[in-house]
């Protein structure tokens, strides 16, 4: 008698762009609550007394247990040994309990607590408000890494031989307009509430995120049953072992795209969080002005990487694109470092933004499609997790850095903001400078990524979709 053939649900077209359309929807919102209040560092300077060191320390501690305590190399087990719906329960739950710690921290009613009076008794120059901000973004950090690296593989699921790089860029391409939402809607939040009502909204978004990701995995329940019938399990041989993080860590391709993301990241996250900031310095406008500017960012992103997913898909050049994000992140970075102010006005400002977008379009729609040519499935998950974690270095070191950078190449303007002083600005030259360098680093990985890809056969100069 012969068995019935089982049509996969990720074979049904609705099916797998309403699964994408559930995780890229939450991912939307967990990027708004990463830069939240990227948009308010002078606010947070003047109300609640946060050096630039101080905020560049906030951006820095969303990575920070991802780093020093490893969680996003557990992430990666985690998923590949527990599977995609415990881990995507898991890291929502730990987005929304990492806002929650993070919302509280900037309430006016934690400043007159007893923990808040403990907490302002060591290391002084830190407020206490900051600290606490930083364990609850800390906590938000392990979620958002973890939701990032399950989302990736998911797509791997559904898309595997379709279209995977073109969802793997509309699922970006939807995550960075949470970054144009954030830069729009935080000013606005923050002028009825301060930082504390911005935030909050932000914990709101994730909150709903959490049941999208909740209603997510009964599609990926009934796929795994189906998949079960069909006999498509998994065989022991198969499965993931803590030895195959050694065939991680030793794969020369894996190695080249890890450097080319930790320097290509290096350049935008951290950047994003000065961004406001930097452009209300040198054009001279007001914060909400400069964050409406610096929401344009995502726009390249947004419109391009869709395209670039597909022309991927069709006809390959991943490590061809990747150089190409390369030398625009670079020209980008050198123009606001450059460019003098009485030269660089808004037109100018926000065609540099676009094309750092762009850049930001090129390199991610083409490095995450690549790692499943270089890894086997049954570690992919622990893959996307070592990278993310190599990643999570750079964006825990940078944003402090640039903080020092920007402290120590503008004497005294620090003390003058927190005092109240008008008209004080910073220059963002030997920032900018800073990011620029990051970049023509990524130029030169780009073409040892290439040299690697030839010599090993991974194929990322061919196209994902099978004919």
């Amino acid at each position: 008698m012969k068995e019935k053939a089982v049509t996969l649900l990720n074979e049904s077209k609705t099916a797998r762009w309403i699964a994408l359309a559930l995780i890229s929807t939450t991912m939307f919102f967990a990027y708004f609550f990463v830069d939240v209040v990227a948009p308010l560092q002078s606010m947070l300077e003047t109300d609640y007394k946060w050096t630039p060191e101080v905020f560049g320390m906030l951006g820095g501690s969303e990575f920070f247990l991802n780093v020093f305590a490893f969680f996003l190399i557990f992430s990666g087990v985690i998923l590949d040994k527990m599977g995609i719906r415990f881990t995507l329960i898991t890291a929502g739950l730990t987005m929304v309990i990492g806002a929650g710690l993070k919302f509280y921290a900037l309430t006016p009613g934690f400043a007159d607590t007893g923990f808040a009076a403990w907490l302002g008794s060591f290391i002084t120059w830190v407020p206490a408000s900051a600290k606490l901000a930083f364990v609850g973004f800390a906590i938000f950090g392990i979620g958002v890494e973890m939701a990032g690296i399950t989302v990736s593989k998911t797509i791997v699921k559904w898309f595997k031989g379709k279209e995977m790089a073109l969802a793997m860029g509309l699922e970006m391409a939807v995550a960075r307009l949470g970054v144009f939402a954030v830069f729009r809607l935080t000013p606005i939040f923050a002028e009825n509430g301060g930082p504390s009502n911005s935030v909050l909204w932000g914990l709101v978004f994730l909150c709903i995120g959490f049941l999208l990701f909740l209603t997510y995995t009964f599609m990926d329940a009934k796929l795994d049953k189906q998949m079960g019938v069909s006999k498509l399990t998994t065989s022991p041989e198969d499965e993931f072992k803590l030895s195959d993080l050694k065939k991680i860590f030793t794969n020369p391709g894996f190695l080249a795209i890890s450097a080319l993301c930790v320097l290509f990241y290096s350049a935008i996250f951290p950047f994003q969080k000065f961004a406001t900031d930097m452009l209300a310095s040198k054009l001279n406008v007001d914060i909400k002005s400069a964050a409406a500017y610096v929401s344009f960012f995502p726009i390249g992103a947004m419109i391009l990487t869709p395209f670039i997913g597909y022309f991927l898909d069709v006809r390959g050049k991943g490590a061809t694109m990747m150089i190409y994000g390369a030398v625009l992140l670079t020209v980008s970075h050198l123009i606001f470092a450059l460019v003098p102010a009485e030269s660089f006005g808004v037109v100018t400002a926000i065609l540099t933004i676009v094309i750092l977008g762009t850049a930001f379009s090129l390199v991610p729609a083409s490095m995450w499609p690549s790692l499943p040519k270089i890894v086997e499935d049954r570690y992919l998950g622990s893959a996307y997790g070592a990278i993310f974690w190599i990643q999570n270095i750079g964006l825990l070191a940078v944003p402090i850095l640039i903080g020092w950078a920007l402290t120590a190449s503008n004497p005294g303007v620090s003390e003058q903001i927190a005092a109240g002083v008008e008209g004080v600005k910073y220059n963002y030259t030997v920032p900018e400078l800073i990011f620029a360098g990051f970049g023509v680093l990524a130029f030169i990985l780009g073409f040892v990524l290439k040299f690697v890809d030839k010599k090993n056969g991974y194929g990322l100069e061919l196209p994902n979709k099978k004919k």
